[in-house]
């Protein structure tokens, strides 16, 4: 049998190496979306923003748990799934905010951090691609980045949409959509700690 089907998990000293890259890279690009969205007036950035702390959450809890006993890293997965969807709730009263202040962001700044964003989350999938089949923590760090990619195409399009409207709706229903991705990511997480 191939490594890649039976939840075989990479060294851990390769694993930790990885996924503190990954670490550095996400709380970064944390910091840029804060300030861009802010900046721009743009939820959809925040949202990806968030994306990237819930990340760097996730990255830290799983190498906290390397080497762990199953149990620890169950209960590590749960944890991580219940904070997604907490921020998932702080994206909705963001993109309320945004509605009732009017406020049309900024596509172009929108665009340039969301190709940034595009490509550190791109380049991190590649890093965590090993761990699509690994232990529960480690295969919901290469999870996370695979629909990060997906997030950041969509804060493109919604950059390209205010472009092209002048109005905030393309901003704001982007927002709207991504913030069931924290949702959606504490139920694989809870998936993955049921399959471990």
């Amino acid at each position: 049998m191939s490594a890649g089907c039976c939840n075989h998990t990479p060294e851990p000293d390769t694993s930790r190496l990885i996924l503190w890259i990954a670490l550095a890279i996400n709380a970064a690009m944390f910091a840029v979306e804060i300030v861009a969205g802010v900046v721009a007036g743009s939820v959809s950035l925040h949202a990806d923003a968030l994306d990237f702390l819930a990340d760097s959450f996730n990255y830290a809890i799983s190498l906290s748990v390397i080497g762990l006993a199953l149990t620890w890293r169950a209960r590590a997965a749960m944890f991580k799934g219940l904070t997604m969807g907490a921020l998932g709730l702080w994206v909705i009263g963001e993109v309320v905010w945004q509605i009732v202040s009017g406020r049309v962001p900024e596509p172009f700044v929108m665009g340039a951090v969301g190709t940034a964003a595009l490509l550190a989350n791109a380049g991190v999938a590649v890093l965590l691609y090993r761990f699509r089949s690994a232990e529960s923590n480690l295969r919901s760090a290469w999870i996370c980045s695979r629909n990060d990619v997906l997030g950041n195409l969509a804060v493109l399009l919604a950059a390209a949409g205010v472009l092209g409207t002048g109005t905030l709706w393309p901003d704001v229903i982007v927002a709207s959509i991504m913030r069931a991705s924290p949702f959606k990511e504490a139920g694989l997480s809870f998936a993955s700690r049921s399959a471990s």
